[in-house]
């Protein structure tokens, strides 16, 4: 993978909003609604894997399928200057932990959990708040999803305003 900045142009655009769409789009379907041939995609999407701008191809579940039924996002409070590089190996010891960033504000990061029920969230937290560095949490439980298209939902696709964008 090459870490230099590389330009794109609209179709190299148009050809991320397809694949993020459905990453299962064949090369000649983007050809065919961009107007490039399917062997022109494909140079385009290597030199976008090359340069690091696509960095993989996912399959993104619904999170009910897999019984998580429970969902929350998490502020972390560290005792003194937790290193990131610390925070995440905490995070990785837990499966349930889909997402983890530093943030800015008082806290200093922000966990997206899921959980089959709120027993389970329970224990979750309870194991993150067993580091010993950690001074407290704050969850905020969610309800539901205002954006069910978000992959945050658990989407499959992307919004539909996005896949007509490639017309």
């Amino acid at each position: 993978m090459n870490s230099r900045t590389t330009a794109f142009d609209e179709l190299d655009r148009k050809i991320i909003t397809a694949l993020m769409a459905n990453a299962r789009t064949s090369f000649a379907e983007i050809g065919a609604t961009i107007g490039l041939s399917a062997t022109a995609v494909k140079r385009r999407v290597d030199r976008l894997r090359e340069t690091g701008v696509i960095t993989g191809f996912t399959a993104t579940v619904k999170p009910l399928a897999l019984g998580w039924r429970t969902e929350a996002y998490v502020e972390v409070y560290c005792e003194g200057a937790a290193p990131p590089r610390r925070l995440a190996e905490v995070v990785r010891n837990h499966p349930e932990i889909t997402a983890a960033m530093t943030v800015t504000g008082g806290a200093d990061a922000l966990l997206h959990v899921r959980a089959r029920d709120v027993e389970h969230f329970e224990e979750v937290l309870e194991r993150i708040r067993a580091e010993p560095f950690i001074r407290k949490t704050i969850s905020v439980m969610v309800l539901s999803h205002l954006i069910p298209e978000s992959p945050e939902a658990g989407a499959s696709h992307a919004a539909p305003d996005d896949a007509a964008e490639l017309r």
